[in-house]
């Protein structure tokens, strides 16, 4: 393929430390593959706003908990089972920025372009909200830029092609 393209998925997918470069084998030479997610750190990155508990699913953050005290606490908030295992499938596979970064770096490939945004592109339709960049400042300050960065966009080509 010229073109794999990844939006709101590697975020749910296991072991992303062998899918990702298991991708390369489907590219043409030249071929890119295009990622977007929500990075883990980022107010909702792990999909709370999916939750039952309109409380619970309002509360940013929340996700950063240690897995056994988020566990307790969506169950204190009545979620179902069947959310709670949810929930822990989305908290094992989060994944930062970083982490993306030093997979595609250690496995031969290279990130060609990146954007980082403030407000996700997808909360246009989703909650009428205008896409905004994130500012370039925050951008070099990972420690403030995971938290404040909704969404990112990475092109990722291979080394050897």
């Amino acid at each position: 393929f010229d073109v794999i393209v990844m939006k709101d998925v590697i975020e749910h997918i296991p072991d992303q430390e062998k899918f990702i470069p298991w991708l390369k084998q489907f590219l043409k030479p030249g071929g890119v593959i295009f990622f977007g997610f929500p990075p883990w750190q980022m107010p909702f990155g792990g999909h709370q706003q999916m939750l039952e508990n309109k409380w619970l699913s309002k509360m940013p953050y929340i996700h950063l908990l240690p897995w056994t005290l988020y566990r307790k606490v969506l169950s204190w908030g009545g979620e179902r089972e069947v959310k709670i295992i949810g929930q822990q499938e989305i908290w094992d596979t989060g994944i930062s920025i970083e982490r993306f970064k030093r997979i595609v770096a250690g496995n031969g490939m290279t990130i060609l372009a990146e954007k980082y945004w403030l407000i996700n592109p997808v909360y246009e339709s989703k909650f009428n909200l205008k896409p905004r960049v994130q500012l370039p400042l925050i951008t070099r300050m990972p420690w403030v830029r995971n938290f404040l960065t909704t969404a990112v966009y990475f092109l990722v080509g291979v080394n050897d092609r």
